[in-house]
């Protein structure tokens, strides 16, 4: 037994709270109710976020899991990035708008947009890889962009590599300053939304074998078919 104050827990209790303030919250149940891949989710979910580090591969995740629960998956930049990287004044109402369907899938970002999100959402699934694999992913994703001069959304494109180092929010600095965020925001969400599950997934195969034990998706209508048509 360990004693913390005046309340004296066992030792796995003990190691969920030292984790929990540390902000590793991979494997605490109680409260913050954090699955791993083998873990029964409980319920079939209907809105769910994907939280991720810039190229953990959230958004492929996030369509992956929209195919899996025959939900509708919106991609959160294609509502958010206007013609030469400007925001879109409607950006929030769309949010708004998302967030108050009935299923969908979204990523988990932008400040403005998580707290109307994370209080809809049954389920947020933290996709986690090691940092030096994310970052890797990250720079030859950006660096293939680049290159190919590939379309995002509206138009846009990679910018010029030298803005690398002229851009402070260069999407490779960016994810380097901001790679422990998620050890505040996701408690942040299960204290806005306490019925929140969270699973966290920290590899690919960690994540293939959670897709395969999805429920499957209810027969009948596609959940929210009436809203998108």
């Amino acid at each position: 037994m360990v004693e913390l104050g005046v309340v004296e827990v066992d030792a796995r209790e003990h190691r969920q709270v030292r984790d929990l303030v540390a902000g590793d919250f991979g494997h605490v149940r109680n409260p913050m109710r954090v699955l791993g891949p083998g873990d029964p989710l409980g319920h079939r979910p209907r809105r769910v976020l994907v939280a991720g580090l810039s190229g953990s591969g959230k958004s492929t995740l996030a369509a992956r899991i929209g195919t899996a629960l025959d939900l509708p998956y919106i991609e959160l930049d294609s509502l958010h990035h206007g013609p030469e990287w400007v925001p879109r004044r409607e950006f929030l109402d769309d949010v708004r708008g998302l967030a108050a369907g009935d299923a969908w899938v979204t990523e988990f970002q932008y400040d403005t947009a998580r707290p109307i999100l994370q209080v809809r959402a049954d389920l947020l699934v933290h996709l986690d890889p090691p940092f030096p694999v994310v970052l890797s992913r990250l720079v030859r994703r950006t660096i293939r962009r680049r290159i190919r001069r590939e379309e995002l959304w509206n138009g846009n494109t990679e910018p010029p590599f030298h803005t690398f180092v002229t851009d402070r929010d260069h999407v490779v600095r960016y994810m380097i300053r901001t790679r422990d965020k998620y050890r505040h925001l996701i408690p942040e969400a299960v204290a806005a939304n306490p019925a929140l599950v969270v699973v966290t997934l920290r590899s690919r195969g960690e994540t293939d074998a959670w897709l395969a034990r999805l429920p499957p998706p209810d027969a009948g209508a596609r959940p929210g078919a009436a809203a998108d048509s």
